[in-house]
């Protein structure tokens, strides 16, 4: 399906675009910084099969119509957007206060569910990463350049390189979540909430950002 220079020149491409910090590396290192590496790896999983389906819609030709149309694109924009305002302002009503917190250390009672669940963050990462239309332009600039549409199934080729780049972003997210999963740890006692307000500001920032971007 591929020639070895194709694939090579797509790897170093990639593992370098991976390199490159955005609103996934900060999306990482919040959860992880936060909900320790647990939470961090479900989010890597998320980021990552957002990823695939991104690659899969390249291949479909679905990606072209944000491409194309500009009403398309600013729906998805302001969609993604308002999705991760909401994560950020829900962070910042649900940050403990410093009494609640020292209750909880306190207390024999068994504590309450602070943290999401791991299908909860997995969903969250899904469409964190699916509502972002940038991130499917990019798709529809950077894959078709290693595609050869002579050797037929185009829309495998496009999922086959999606999750080539999926695997080489996941090894990646592991890195940045074990290093800021222990760098969380040592913040969380008596750091709680103002780990989750530090949380909810950037999700707001990512979501403005996100707001603001145009097609290019």
């Amino acid at each position: 399906m591929f020639d070895f220079a194709t694939l090579a020149t797509y790897l170093a491409a990639a593992a370098l675009l991976v390199l490159i910090p955005g609103p996934g590396t900060a999306w990482i290192l919040t959860q992880s910084a936060t909900g320790g590496t647990l939470r961090g790896i479900q989010a890597a999983f998320g980021l990552e099969t957002a990823t695939l389906i991104h690659a899969l819609a390249a291949g479909l030709g679905l990606s072209a119509l944000l491409a194309t149309s500009a009403l398309a694109f600013e729906l998805i924009k302001y969609a993604g957007a308002a999705y991760l305002i909401w994560l950020g302002i829900k962070a910042w009503r649900s940050a403990p206060a410093p009494e609640a917190a020292e209750q909880t250390a306190t207390s024999d009672a068994p504590p309450a569910r602070v943290h999401s669940s791991a299908r909860e963050v997995y969903l969250r990462s899904v469409v964190t990463g699916v509502l972002n239309p940038k991130v499917a332009l990019f798709f529809l600039a950077f894959l078709p350049q290693f595609v050869h549409p002579e050797r037929g199934m185009v829309w495998l080729q496009f999922l086959v390189l999606g999750a080539l780049l999926a695997s080489i972003g996941l090894t990646h997210s592991m890195l940045l979540t074990f290093v800021a999963g222990r760098i969380g740890r040592r913040f969380k006692q008596g750091g709680g909430r103002w780990m989750q307000r530090v949380t909810g500001s950037v999700f707001i920032a990512l979501g403005l950002r996100l707001a603001v971007q145009q097609r290019g």
